[in-house]
């Protein structure tokens, strides 16, 4: 497999545009281009299944993200074909996002009818990317339609009315076995979408769910219990930041506390130091099969966390950028072979090329995880790991208080600095363009005695909360800190192996694989 060496900047947005393009080709031909769910590249390659509840959101999300934040040019034809299946997932009886079968997998033209509390979560993603992005009246109306179905029909106390759903409307409920796994979901998005709208009827949703969970879910030692939080790993890591981006819009510090408290404790059962995320945290499931949504949902609450104040969170966030997010791309494709296809079946042709820049369920060493009989890459996880990465590339660097922050050791270029990364110089470069103060945030592992510090302006600097702050710069001199890149072992406590890492700095020099194929990293013999 293709190694990523001294990750920087325009590896991020290269992995950002290689995402929109698998998330553009991923439309069922023999479906009315209504999006795949399903992606299988071993024992037998295909696309398959169709989820028109749930994909829509995690694609719209993250491709109108990555025209917002990236200036990427993204398909218009691949928001069409997205658009136009979060309108069907709506049409049913009742405003919520629904599927016309249970997996549907050939052409299908009845009305969808089968709901799943657990895509609401994705129906607003779609819904509030539209209006804010493409200023849809359509869309903000189904959304307050779907909020208020959502309050005739649910209650914090009772759960869903599935009996009158099902009865009255002719609906088929698949029911969430927790409250994580299902309503609970949606607090992100209704964030998101109250933020666009100022809807009160959203963030009124959206603070009853928040003391349900802290009620019933997240206690204050953060700790994790399966009977309280189920086992499907993604819905617990979008839970907890969904909570956090609730946290930072009403200035709730105990609801940050318990998010803190949680990562820093309950989080830990289902993450490795490189921010590798079990796909289901049950006892049975293979204990190296990763999930990139999880991993993303970690990247985008440590951000969270780190502008909060909390400023050491931003080198987890690198960290797992750099060692996991980034190499676990599926960008070597050669592998893939197109299965036998005598009825010309769309999903079945040009498998690899339409998955290139996909994300999956990997171990921290490779595509494969052990003992694993199928290599998937869902499609669905492709929408949340671009969207967490365009949050990535927004907090790369901040300005607050008219100091200019440099939280995350990239190669940046923008209006009031350019950096230069350390790696794999040892010497980070910075070049102001204003006179406004400089901090630069100092990674944990690096000692202040190592470092030799190169300022025109002749000023001595300021350590604080983890960063060395410059309060005066000369514009258009460079500002030089050199330091070794600390190389250093971990070995990664998985449930039923430890896997040795070698790290320098905050990059993977080479991992134990065990024998594995498709690995990402030079091995540790």
């Amino acid at each position: 497999m293709a190694k990523l060496n001294d990750i920087n900047t325009k590896d991020i947005l290269s992995a950002i545009s290689m995402g929109c393009d698998a998330m553009s080709s991923c439309f069922n031909a023999d479906d009315e281009n209504i999006p795949y769910f399903r992606a299988i590249i071993k024992p037998s390659a295909f696309l398959g299944i169709s989820l028109e509840s749930h994909m829509p959101g995690r694609h719209l999300n993250a491709l109108l993200n990555v025209e917002d934040s990236t200036g990427i040019e993204i398909s218009e034809e691949a928001v069409d074909n997205h658009t136009r299946a979060a309108f069907l997932s709506y049409s049913g009886a009742l405003a919520f996002p629904m599927d016309r079968g249970p997996f549907i997998t050939s052409t299908q033209t009845k009305t969808p009818s089968v709901f799943n509390p657990h895509h609401i979560r994705e129906g607003f993603h779609a819904l509030y990317s539209l209006i804010k992005y493409r200023n849809s009246n359509q869309a903000e109306q189904i959304a307050e339609k779907s909020i208020k179905d959502i309050t005739d029909h649910w209650n914090p106390i009772t759960d869903w009315d599935y009996e009158r759903i099902e009865n009255k409307y002719g609906i088929k409920c698949e029911k969430s076995k927790v409250f994580v796994s299902g309503l609970a979901r949606a607090i992100g998005p209704l964030v998101k979408y109250y933020k666009t709208t100022k809807s009160v009827n959203a963030l009124g949703l959206a603070l009853v769910l928040k003391e349900k969970l802290l009620e019933e879910v997240f206690d204050e030692q953060g700790s994790f219990d399966i009977d309280r939080f189920g086992t499907h790993t993604h819905s617990i890591t979008c839970v907890m930041s969904s909570l956090a981006q609730l946290a930072e819009l009403t200035k709730d510090s105990t609801l940050m506390n318990r998010v803190k408290a949680f990562y820093d404790n309950g989080l830990w059962s289902m993450r490795d130091e490189l921010g590798w995320s079990v796909e289901n945290c049950g006892e049975g499931p293979n204990p190296d099969e990763g999930e990139m949504n999880n991993t993303g949902d970690i990247v985008e609450t440590a951000l969270i966390l780190g502008d909060w104040g909390y400023t050491e969170y931003y080198g987890d966030a690198e960290r797992i950028l750099r060692c996991h997010i980034l190499p676990s791309q599926l960008r070597d494709i050669s592998f893939i072979k197109d299965p036998a296809n005598p009825n010309k079946s769309d999903g079945k042709i040009n498998v690899g090329p339409r998955l290139q820049g996909a994300w999956g369920f990997p171990a921290p060493f490779g595509h494969e995880p052990l003992e694993n009989k199928r290599i998937r890459f869902n499609l669905d996880v492709v929408g949340g790991t671009v969207a967490s990465l365009c949050e990535a590339y927004r907090s790369l660097s901040s300005l607050k208080n008219n100091t200019i922050s440099i939280n995350l050791l990239f190669n940046q270029d923008n209006e009031h600095v350019k950096i230069t990364s350390p790696y794999p110089s040892n010497q980070i470069d910075i070049l102001p363009k204003s006179t406004m103060p400089l901090s630069l945030r100092i990674p944990k592992w690096v000692s202040r005695n190592n470092i030799k510090i190169s300022n025109p302006a002749n000023t001595d600097p300021i350590w604080t909360n983890g960063y060395c702050m410059f309060p005066a710069v000369t514009p258009g001199k460079v500002i030089s800190l050199s330091t070794p890149l600390r190389v250093q072992t971990l070995n990664l406590k998985h449930k039923t192996r430890n896997i040795e890492v070698k790290l320098r700095g905050d990059e993977v020099m080479a991992m134990q694989n065990f024998g594995a194929d498709l690995t990402f990293f030079e091995p540790i013999d």
